[in-house]
């Protein structure tokens, strides 16, 4: 069986996508959105799991890569969605969840990770090797980090469980945005030189060469490069085509390839699109779409008040303020300024790591009373208008319910709808 992916590069030459939406995300609302946005479409659904997010030790879900594809696979048996519509992928595969070890010992971690991907039906891996463990420099040379990716790919070849799962697909690169956003306000962003992208793919192509994988590069389809975008707490870098033309050019030297474009959550759609058009044909997006989440379920939480005041012991944004504050590792040190703008910072940063507390105990609870509460009530298009603005016009025309959990998942589809189109889907 052929990857659906393994072509991409030919997509923008013939009718139909020419590019594809990866979504990073272990939120059950966002999944489900992105299953409804995805369906009536020609494109497969895309879903990506980080190495610190899912991983054979469980990473901060709990979950193992065969415990993910589970999860997502009831999702998508709930809503009808094709299970030959998913194809799932592993994202920074290397050594990065035990760097802390000597590299011995976490390269033997990462080997025991990626074959977990592979052996769980992960047909598109992600190569990262390039962070230093004990002892090394904090970024390595091209040479050993394609070496150190080829040892990966020789372990994920090993492990493919066969049948109907097509053979995996690989991305190599490592020019990446700061996984979630940058911390710091941003300015102007250096784009990948043209040069260092094609020495990129060199250098893994001899690797893989010397790690005896040639046929595993030819299923090299992408190099993850920086074009330009990237977002921070407070401010957004936009896409500019014009700068990002000498990059993009690379491509006619580089035959079957295209390039990853990662953090481009918060680009308008008229970016994502000249981004795609320019050969930028995966664009990763996750804390956009739970940022989309957080605003709707925030709007509801105030919907809720205004409709049944005091019928809660606490609202949703109240019980999450303090789940953050009881565990402030996952925003603590991103998040600077005054103790008023880190507050704020907490509940509505474009980085968005609220999104690492939704699946907290108390979070969830909270949720659930939020959506109980409201149930199946017609919430008033007037409070949808004062507290969901941006659902108010699909509610008026007769396009939406004006219900809490279609208002929810409508606001995430809306995100996924512009990367839809983007991507010519």
């Amino acid at each position: 069986m052929t990857n659906p992916l393994h072509d991409i590069a030919a997509w923008r030459d013939r009718a139909g996508p020419s590019g594809i939406p990866s979504v990073c995300s272990a939120n059950a609302l966002v999944l489900e959105a992105a299953m409804s946005a995805t369906l009536p479409t020609a494109l497969p659904l895309l879903i990506e799991a980080t190495c610190n997010q899912v991983n054979q030790d469980g990473g901060y879900t709990g979950m193992t890569p065969a415990d993910f594809r589970a999860f997502v696979e009831k999702i998508a048996a709930s809503l009808s969605f094709p299970l030959d519509r998913l194809i799932f992928g592993g994202d920074h595969l290397g050594p990065n969840p035990w760097k802390s070890l000597p590299a011995a010992k976490a390269m033997d971690k990462a080997e025991e990770m990626i074959h977990a991907f592979s052996a769980a039906g992960f047909t598109k891996l992600h190569l990262d090797c390039s962070m230093g463990c004990s002892g090394e420099p904090v970024a390595l040379d091209d040479d050993t980090t394609a070496a150190r990716a080829a040892r990966l790919a020789t372990a994920a070849e090993a492990a493919r469980p066969g049948g109907d799962i097509p053979a995996p697909v690989y991305i190599i690169g490592t020019e990446v945005p700061i996984p979630g956003g940058a911390m710091e306000e941003l300015g102007e962003l250096e784009l990948t030189a043209p040069a260092a992208a094609r020495t990129t793919v060199e250098v893994h192509r001899e690797a893989f060469a010397a790690a005896g994988q040639t046929d595993a590069f030819g299923r090299v389809i992408a190099a993850v490069v920086q074009p330009g975008v990237e977002f921070g707490n407070h401010n957004v870098i936009d896409y500019d085509s014009a700068k990002a033309q000498p990059l993009s050019g690379v491509l006619a030297d580089l035959p079957g390839l295209v390039f990853e474009a990662h953090s481009t959550d918060y680009q308008r759609q008229h970016n994502l699109a000249a981004l795609v058009q320019d050969g930028f044909a995966i664009l990763k997006v996750g804390p956009g779409l739970t940022f989309a989440l957080r605003e709707a379920l925030y709007g509801l939480d105030a919907i809720a008040e205004e409709l049944h005041p005091n019928a809660r012991p606490h609202g949703l944004r109240e019980t999450m303020e303090a789940v953050m504050l009881a565990a402030p590792e996952n925003w603590d040190r991103y998040y600077e300024g005054s103790d008023g703008e880190r507050a704020l910072q907490r509940h509505f940063s474009y980085s968005d790591r609220i999104r690492y507390y939704w699946p907290q105990p108390e979070a969830r609870a909270a949720l659930d009373a939020l959506f109980d509460l409201l149930g199946d009530e017609v919430i008033p298009e007037t409070l949808i208008g004062q507290y969901l603005g941006a659902r108010y016009d699909a509610v008026r025309g007769g396009r939406l319910s004006p219900q809490a959990r279609a208002l929810a998942l409508a606001s995430v589809e809306s995100v996924m709808q512009d990367y839809i189109s983007a991507c010519g889907g």
